[in-house]
């Protein structure tokens, strides 16, 4: 009996290991993605802006996947609030690549929502947090890897949890 457990654990264990791996080579595409973009101070105001639009777009992108399974809905509703950016087809596409395999890690993140924190003011975070929220509820019903991955984000971005907890609600009462 002890051997057959053991044998089970070791199975799920070295499964857990090739997932891990598997992400790695994402991250860091997302990373290299970023890393291409010229530094902040260089940066002019339109490239500023497309680089927090990216920011966004990948955060999005990621919450429709925290559950293991895209909807229609939820690509839907990421689409929607995509057109309001100024992204090329082919952006929009490299996004959806990248941000393809779940990142484990809320520092994996920080790349991300370190972006939006240099240049949003507190209600448009709060309004991101809601947008996500949205995507999360799209389908129908919230999961809890989504609820955890907007716990990473919220903390990320300082919004404090009465912000979070009314855009859950706001969000829920949407769809």
């Amino acid at each position: 009996m002890i051997s057959g457990l053991d044998k089970i654990f070791s199975t799920a264990y070295n499964q857990i290991l090739a997932i891990a791996n598997a992400f790695k080579p994402m991250l860091k595409a997302i990373k290299s993605f970023f890393d291409n973009l010229a530094p902040v101070s260089e940066q002019t105001e339109d490239e500023k802006q497309h680089a927090l639009q990216l920011a966004i777009a990948v955060l999005l992108m990621e919450m429709s996947r925290m559950d293991g399974e895209v909807t229609e809905d939820e690509i839907k509703h990421i689409h929607a609030l995509l057109d309001q950016f100024d992204l090329t087809i082919e952006e929009k596409e490299e996004i959806s690549l990248l941000a393809s395999a779940k990142l484990d890690d809320s520092t994996d993140y920080y790349q991300f929502t370190s972006i939006i924190n240099k240049n949003f003011e507190q209600p448009q975070k709060i309004t991101m947090i809601e947008q996500l929220w949205q995507v999360a509820f799209s389908d129908g019903q919230l999961d809890a890897h989504e609820e955890h991955f907007l716990r990473k984000i919220h903390s990320l971005l300082h919004v404090s949890h009465r912000d979070f907890m009314r855009t859950k609600h706001r969000a829920k009462n949407i769809s």
